[in-house]
């Protein structure tokens, strides 16, 4: 087996299933340069990255990851080639988050910090209205149901999925460009990003004037 030309989600299900050192080089190799990418843009909301940290931090993200028997790439329920680089980044955001939480906590002692924490998320979530929730809910359904009328070209899958990386997700367009399986240069995705916001735009101009 050549781990090289396996797909994303086939390499993770066969990591599972075999384990070979191979295949687990393999996995290093292909995800180690976003969970790196992602915990230096998440640590540089609170300054500047130490590489001893985003080092920690890397090796923390595969802990999660391979803890309790391989459950959260268990977990992984899509079987679309970008979702298993979705959740591996969103487990190495929520390990910086949780990095400066326990910080936090043992700065003010005895869970203080990160009650404190809790508190500050839970008051700027009670600001945004239940209403607003909804519409934003519905907007997204809307912006779905236009880049799926385009569904019949060239290239679907790849170009919904980095309009959700890109707008849901997060991921820049050079962290997009970098995954494997989407083969494009940064002026790639950004060229495919502005191409389907005015494909969105000109099919919700033709749903309001129905």
């Amino acid at each position: 087996m050549d781990a090289e030309k396996l797909l994303p989600q086939e390499l993770v299900r066969q990591c599972l299933t075999n384990g070979s050192e191979s295949l687990w080089k393999e996995f290093v190799r292909t995800f180690q340069p976003m969970i790196a990418s992602v915990i230096i843009k998440t640590l540089r909301r609170w300054g500047q990255p130490d590489a001893g940290l985003v080092d920690d931090l890397v090796q923390e993200t595969y802990l999660k990851l391979c803890g309790n028997n391989f459950r959260a790439l268990r977990e992984i329920e899509s079987d679309h080639e970008n979702a298993v680089f979705g959740f591996i980044k969103v487990v190495a955001s929520n390990v910086v988050q949780d990095y400066y939480r326990k910080s936090l906590s043992q700065k003010r002692g005895s869970g203080k910090g990160e009650e404190d924490l809790e508190l500050a998320q839970a008051t700027v979530a009670s600001d945004v209205s239940f209403t607003e929730r909804i519409e934003k809910k519905a907007q997204l359904r809307q912006i779905d149901h236009c880049l799926k009328a385009y569904a019949a070209e060239p290239n679907f899958a790849r170009d919904y999925a980095i309009f959700w990386l890109f707008h849901q997700q997060g991921l820049t367009a050079r962290e997009i460009s970098e995954l494997p399986t989407i083969e494009l240069s940064v002026k790639g995705v950004e060229s495919t990003l502005l191409r389907l916001a005015r494909q969105i735009k000109s099919k919700l101009n033709e749903i309001s004037n129905i």
